[in-house]
């Protein structure tokens, strides 16, 4: 088992349990919990014996963004005379935290997102690369870049219109209101409600039991690939 500082994982009956641990920073992501967000998910997708993934949070909230202190590191990491190479270092940054968040669609095993609390900026942009979302009843989302007079550009904008309506992309990414739990399922942007007080444990839901049952290793047959790669092409036709 890895060891991480931001994150606490336990492999238990072939299920991955995941739980973003700064809770006194309302598991704000720092530099060091998008790189082991990362590594977790290869770590998992390499595991035979992990048969599914649930993604939780510690303390109050599920996951309150990015960092503050990280986004002035960024700025003094980019700072340049030229203002294009400002830019380009700029882009390669954002590249890359994409990428810590495209592992969750890259894991060949089912990832569950189970939210409470807050979960807001990055933290909706991580959750929209899970392949389910479970909510509590205290659970909010928020695209909150644009109230610091940012885009959202690791995934949200790009992920979210394939699991709700566009206009209603639209309507959170130019405003960044509240979607509060009850909203959540009506527009198809969580399955349903979980005890609020245990978010994280989903052992009453039938369908983590139906995946860990029903979904092999990889090496015996990439379900996930397959299931993932039928719904794109059904989108598309």
């Amino acid at each position: 088992m890895p060891d991480f500082t931001t994150l606490i994982v336990e492999l238990q009956q072939g299920i991955a349990r995941i739980r973003l641990n700064r809770p006194d920073k309302a598991n704000s992501m720092d530099e060091a919990m998008w790189r082991e967000i990362s590594e977790v998910f290869h770590w998992a997708d390499a595991m035979p014996e992990v048969r599914v993934v649930v993604l939780s949070g510690n303390g109050r909230h599920f996951c309150s963004g990015i960092d503050l202190a990280m986004l002035v590191g960024v700025q003094q990491a980019i700072k340049d005379d030229c203002q294009g190479r400002a830019a380009e270092k700029l882009r390669g940054m954002i590249l890359q935290l994409q990428d810590c968040l495209s592992s969750l669609e890259r894991c060949r095993k089912p990832v569950l997102a189970a939210i409470h609390g807050a979960c807001v900026g990055a933290g909706l942009d991580m959750v929209a690369a899970a392949d389910m979302r479970y909510c509590t009843s205290s659970a909010h989302f928020s695209i909150k870049e644009i109230d610091i007079g940012m885009v959202a550009d690791v995934g949200s904008l790009q992920r979210l219109p394939k699991l709700v309506a566009p206009g209603l992309v639209r309507e959170w990414a130019y405003t960044g209101r509240k979607i509060k739990a009850p909203e959540a399922p009506r527009v198809a942007w969580s399955i349903r409600s979980l005890n609020p007080m245990k978010p994280w444990k989903l052992g009453s839901l039938r369908s983590r039991a139906r995946l860990q049952r029903n979904h092999p290793s990889p090496s015996e047959a990439p379900r996930k690939c397959s299931i993932t790669r039928a719904i794109t092409v059904w989108r598309m036709a």
